[in-house]
């Protein structure tokens, strides 16, 4: 067993936003030569999520819509008093900061039309992912 980390930049341009991510993290797996195994995509930001799903613009904005109507902004929240974003965490954690997902054949095994996410919640902002290969050559 081998493994490969990188750390990959992600920017984002306004508060609540998906960005796919998906050629970020196939490029990642190819740089790792490894073969088959298992790979992990994590944000290191608690007002941010990595999901995978389809990338439809309709199902995007439904999505981002759901989860603004869930859990709204300015609603009282005990953190607001602190810095304002309290929407933004708890919106992280109901959806998770990380995602694992097999590959092979130095491929994703993503559904046909499944991609990779990132979730802004609080940008725009400038993020790190951290991009772990675990595997066989």
């Amino acid at each position: 067993m081998q493994m490969f980390r990188k750390v990959v930049d992600v920017h984002t341009s306004i508060r609540v936003e998906m960005v796919d991510i998906t050629r970020l993290v196939e490029e990642t797996v190819r740089s790792s030569a490894l073969q088959e195994g298992l790979v992990n995509i994590y944000s290191r930001h608690s007002t941010s999520a990595v999901v995978i799903n389809e990338n439809e613009a309709g199902l995007v904005e439904d999505f981002l819509v759901a989860l603004q109507k869930l859990v709204p902004t300015g609603a009282g929240y005990l953190h607001d008093r602190i810095d304002n974003n309290a929407d933004s965490h708890i919106r992280g954690f109901l959806v998770g900061g990380s995602q694992t997902l097999p590959f092979a054949d130095g491929r994703l095994m993503l559904g046909t039309w499944q991609s990779i996410f990132f979730v802004e919640l609080d940008g725009p902002r400038h993020r790190k992912l951290t991009v772990t290969v675990l595997g066989l050559d």
